[in-house]
């Protein structure tokens, strides 16, 4: 499934997800991702989680400087030292738009093609679940447009997860449903189509 949350700035949209994946740790309560209760896991197991079955694409892009754009990409599969599936990493690679860009480094990239970057090292391991921090925030709308309609093929023809926060109610309409914080509590839940009106 593909689930926006939204909220205005300050009501804990960013810190929900970061304890959903384990990110940041929880007063109380539970969370889980597949079998692995994340409220309970050591360390290490929150590291094997999150190399193998979570993807991120953060604000701030967090990608490593020194790399071309493409080992930012396959970076954690290298890490694992997993295999890559080069007809996924070059359909990825394409439809972000990065062919051309592929060997350059961060400096080098623009913020909007920085951002792609981020998105393609989420989604090229394929992992179980992807949490996207605004991950349109930096592209124009018709990029910001193909990227949401590749993730939302991810949930419908790969049968990922993805958990997207976004102040953006076009972005929010590529999702099924939409949660609606205030305060850090969830106020409004609300189914979407994807194919139906904007919210």
């Amino acid at each position: 499934q593909f689930t926006a949350i939204m909220g205005p700035s300050g009501s804990g949209k960013s810190t929900l997800m970061h304890c959903m994946a384990g990110l940041d740790r929880v007063d109380g309560g539970t969370v889980t991702i597949g079998d692995v209760d994340v409220t309970t896991a050591t360390e290490k197991q929150l590291t094997l989680l999150r190399r193998d079955k979570i993807g991120f694409v953060f604000q701030s892009f967090n990608l490593v400087p020194t790399l071309t754009a493409g080992e930012n990409i396959t970076l954690p599969m290298d890490l694992a030292g997993r295999r890559h599936d080069q007809a996924w990493l070059d359909q990825v690679v394409s439809t972000l738009g990065l062919g051309e860009r592929r060997h350059h480094r961060p400096s080098e990239l623009s913020g909007g093609q920085q951002q792609r970057v981020a998105v393609g090292r989420a989604l090229a391991s394929r992992p179980e679940i992807i949490f996207g921090d605004e991950p349109t925030g930096n592209l124009d709308s018709r990029a910001g447009a193909e990227i949401l309609t590749f993730l939302r093929d991810a949930v419908t023809e790969l049968g990922q997860t993805v958990v997207m926060v976004t102040h953006d109610p076009n972005a929010a309409w590529y999702a099924d449903q939409a949660l609606f914080l205030a305060d850090g509590q969830i106020v409004d839940r609300r189914p979407l189509n994807a194919h139906g009106p904007h919210l």
